[in-house]
């Protein structure tokens, strides 16, 4: 149920590991249905939180700040008008839900801590798995925004670094509808930044090496619905804008080990009474 050694290999190499077929149809389709029926719940006049990575530290509002514990909505950039009303259907306006599905839905939940996942995080070496962030993204048709390059380690901080990112294709990902890019190799590169509260309020990088991320020798990672992609927390990785007529759902979820110091001033913060849990 674990990883094999050359898939161990590929995933030291590469800082990635492609494994197709991993989530069912079945699972796929349960996963979809939830989020849409999460999304009808949702009223989208109580809040306008949204989600952009080409302009972060603006749009980071206290409603994202507080989410990793809750299940909230982000739009997509391009969602409203300049007047604020949205330009389309509801449930073709959001960029994602986060950050705490993996542990307020039972449906998720039981996606979440599949056993298998538990024998790749040991097979990683991850001594003690928690489950610490969870994302469900729609990459809408024709609005659904680009995800700047970067690295998982930056926003999930542990000392040493940790984090393991598990990224499920939901349905097919292809460079026309914005499918995962990466940079193979790249996580020996090292962290250009990190992403973290400060005393006074707000957020900001701690950037620890201005010089920009290779613009050669990303390579595009199209997959079929059930794969699951395993990325390393320092790999490059990124999707481009999707403005063909097709979504492209996917989830994702995200480990670091308990053994490791969680710093009080990541973003991602945790009420004492709820506090992350593995597998």
């Amino acid at each position: 149920m674990g990883l094999s050694a050359a898939q161990l290999a590929d995933f030291d190499r590469d800082g990635f590991l492609v494994l197709e077929g991993f989530a069912s149809p079945e699972a796929c389709d349960a996963l979809i249905a939830r989020a849409a029926a999460l999304v009808e719940t949702f009223d989208p006049d109580s809040v306008r939180s949204v989600f952009s990575t080409t302009d972060q530290t603006r749009t980071t509002d206290d409603y994202f700040l507080s989410s990793g514990d809750k299940i909230r909505f982000f739009f997509e950039a391009e969602a409203h008008d300049e007047d604020g009303n949205m330009r389309g259907d509801k449930a073709l306006s959001i960029n994602k839900i986060g950050h705490a599905l993996h542990d307020l839905d039972p449906v998720f939940d039981d996606f979440s801590r599949d056993p298998r996942l538990a024998a790749i995080a040991a097979g990683l070496g991850i001594a003690r798995p928690l489950l610490l962030q969870s994302m469900y993204i729609f990459k809408q048709p024709r609005i659904g925004g680009e995800v700047v390059c970067h690295q998982d380690a930056t926003f999930l901080w542990t000392e040493p670094q940790s984090v393991v990112g598990l990224w499920f294709a939901l349905q097919d990902a292809t460079l026309e509808n914005g499918c995962l890019q990466a940079l193979p190799g790249g996580h020996r590169l090292g962290l250009k930044k990190r992403f973290r509260r400060f005393p006074e309020g707000g957020v900001n990088f701690d950037v620890f090496d201005p010089t920009p991320f290779p613009d050669t020798g990303i390579v595009p990672l199209e997959v079929p619905r059930g794969t699951l992609i395993v990325l390393h927390g320092a790999l490059p990785h990124l999707s481009g804008p999707n403005r063909s007529d097709r979504s492209r759902h996917a989830y994702a979820l995200h480990l670091i080990d308990g053994a490791c110091h969680y710093p009080a001033d990541d973003w991602l913060q945790r009420d004492p009474a709820m506090p992350a849990r593995g597998f």
